[in-house]
């Protein structure tokens, strides 16, 4: 490309200029081509395409006009993939119960037939538009039909249920989510950072590690980060994870439902984000098989007698009723699972239940300080990155305070995880 002086120039782009054009710096004949290895530079004049569409998208409509933009997001037809679409709503809107109910077309999401495609979203929680600032909402809905029942990959609506009975509203159950995911380049899918159709060095310098060969992706991460915290989705942390190109960030604690409201909205953001930025994101909780690790969803778990002292009596009780359904909850723990639970890559074998303090290589994992103090929480170990929260977060609570298993099989459960050292 050969650019005139006397009309634009060249500048360095910051992280936040997404709409930039990608020059690759030229490469050795037969070199593997890397996608961290690039140099970025903006073609800027005050007359420019880009220009004008940043100067519209950046554009703050607050002072001449009395409506907002809501974004109403749903998950469609695979059930880990989020949808949304746009409509203009009058301002203020301060609760989900001022928003309108809508519709869109289920046959296209997977979702419903052809002959009778309107499926209905239900407005359930607000969040901030980071993207479009001012007033401007991120609406999170699940789907009816026309009759008000719910489809069937509306989890939430179970959710709900389950979080609304009294024993379960009288525990305040809180959760902790720890979302594990993975970037890939967006034309071949293989993870960002690696040589193409080549691998990097070895696990060990990555997690946590800081070097332009040892992080990828960073930008993106801190760019979610701060959207995240605008949006006021309670994101407690983030870092590097332990394959390159895969990082993980924490949401909570929040109580009940609302653990799965913000990591479905943090999902939807990091969408977004990597969307601009021309990354791939994957919830596959194996993206690469060999010597690496997968990506998991550990989900931190503690009710109200679980906090307060003596609490340690009521996680024991949690991790033997934990025992006795583990099938249950692997089967509702995400797809592709069983190529992540091997025992190995600090995991447990997936037709195995373990528990253990401090143990990584567990099915359920019980922290030195509550060991030590004698209450706290315990951390499920099991949950893909690609997990439904609404399914995860709603079972937890279930079996753990709701289900009573018999007499029997909970007194050898009990003997079972005695003899593993739960006493």
């Amino acid at each position: 490309m050969k650019i005139a002086e006397s009309s634009t120039y060249r500048i360095p782009t910051t992280s936040n200029m997404w709409n930039s054009s990608l020059w690759r710096q030229n490469k050795k004949k037969g070199a593997p081509t890397s996608s961290a290895k690039f140099r970025v530079v903006a073609i800027k004049s005050e007359n420019s395409t880009i220009n004008r569409l940043e100067n519209l998208l950046n554009l703050d409509i607050t002072p001449y006009t009395d409506k907002i933009i809501a974004e109403y997001i749903w998950i469609g037809g695979t059930g880990i993939d989020v949808r949304s679409k746009s409509r203009t709503l009058p301002r203020p809107v301060e609760h989900p119960s001022e928003i309108p109910k809508w519709n869109y077309d289920g046959s296209s999401t997977g979702q419903a037939t052809g002959v009778d495609s309107e499926v209905i979203l239900y407005p359930q929680a607000i969040f901030k538009d980071p993207f479009r600032g001012g007033d401007n909402i991120l609406v999170i809905c699940d789907s009816y039909t026309q009759a008000g029942e719910p489809i069937p990959t509306n989890k939430r609506h179970g959710a709900a249920e389950i979080f609304s009975h009294p024993k379960v509203v009288a525990e305040v159950p809180w959760f902790g989510i720890e979302q594990e995911y993975t970037f890939l380049q967006k034309h071949v899918k293989w993870p960002l950072g690696w040589p193409v159709g080549g691998y990097p060095g070895p696990q060990g310098p990555y997690y946590c590690g800081a070097g332009a060969d040892k992080s990828f992706g960073r930008d993106i991460v801190d760019a979610h980060y701060k959207a995240c915290l605008y949006a006021g989705i309670n994101i407690s942390g983030t870092n590097g994870e332990v394959m390159p190109g895969q990082w993980e960030y924490q949401v909570g604690p929040c109580v009940g439902i609302e653990a799965a409201d913000h990591i479905w909205c943090s999902r939807y953001i990091l969408e977004r984000i990597t969307e601009q930025a021309g990354v791939v994101l994957s919830l596959d909780p194996k993206p690469i098989e060999g010597d690496w690790n997968g990506a998991g969803c550990h989900t931190n778990f503690s009710t109200k007698s679980m906090r307060e002292d003596g609490g340690y009596e009521a996680i024991k009780k949690a991790i033997i009723n934990l025992s006795l359904r583990h099938k249950e909850h692997i089967s509702a723990y995400g797809e592709g699972n069983e190529r992540r639970l091997t025992g190995k890559h600090e995991t447990t074998n997936i037709d195995t239940f373990s528990w253990g303090v401090a143990n990584r290589g567990c099915s359920i994992r019980v922290g030195r300080d509550t060991e030590k103090n004698g209450k706290g929480y315990l951390e499920d170990r099991r949950p893909a990155s690609n997990m439904d929260p609404y399914v995860v977060t709603a079972l937890l609570a279930e079996t753990s305070i709701l289900w009573e298993p018999t007499l029997e099989a909970e007194a050898l459960a009990a003997q079972n995880m005695s003899l593993k050292g739960l006493k």
